[in-house]
């Protein structure tokens, strides 16, 4: 599709178009991800720095839930300034944003919690995001959404009618980009046939 597809800015300018949101909403779903140019709005911010505390605190417990990485390997400066545990870290990152928010009129952290987060993020990512297991899982899914889009786009008449305007291709990724994991992988099964097997683990095959 011209253009790609980035969850954020889809969300805000196509799924979510009809509701009307506020301008300060809409940037904070446009904007979320660090990948995104900065928010424009305070609001916009706040969700930015909030997103990246709560995916680097919870994926951190599940991943040492699911005996993927172990409390002893979790960086020294990240113990030693915001504990271990998805509860300290969650305060302290939370409360350092706050913090500094009020003491200097800027959303952001001071550089000592600032770097515990930028290095919580880094070890995210070389121990649970991109190793073997993690990618081949992602791979796994894409195969599945194109699948799924490229069905739609053959048989229209299997979306809901909202779905079937001009430009089936937006038509077909927007039902697509809405779906929960769960009722995508469900319906590449029903509709297309897919082996279980070749699903990604964790969502109605086993963790």
């Amino acid at each position: 599709m011209e253009g790609g597809y980035d969850h954020g800015p889809w969300g805000a300018d196509v799924v979510l178009t009809s509701l009307n949101l506020t301008a300060q909403t809409l940037d904070g779903i446009r904007n979320h991800s660090w990948s995104r140019p900065a928010p424009s709005t305070v609001e916009g911010e706040i969700v930015s720095w909030a997103d990246r505390i709560a995916y680097c605190a919870h994926d951190l417990e599940d991943a040492i839930y699911a005996g993927i990485v172990e409390v002893g390997d979790i960086p020294e400066v990240v113990r030693e300034v915001a504990g271990v545990t998805r509860r300290q870290q969650l305060a302290t990152f939370i409360n350092g944003v706050i913090d500094t928010t009020a003491r200097t009129g800027v959303v952001g952290l001071d550089a000592v919690t600032a770097e515990a987060l930028a290095e919580l993020r880094r070890f995210n990512y070389e121990r649970i995001y991109t190793r073997p297991e993690s990618v081949a899982q992602s791979v796994t899914v894409v195969k599945v959404l194109r699948a799924l889009v490229d069905h739609y786009l053959e048989h229209p008449a299997a979306m809901p009618e909202e779905y079937r305007d001009e430009d089936l291709v937006r038509g077909a990724v927007t039902y697509v980009g809405g779906m929960t994991d769960r009722f995508a992988f469900e319906r590449a099964k029903h509709l297309l046939g897919w082996d279980p097997k070749r699903l990604p683990r964790g969502i109605g095959r086993g963790a």
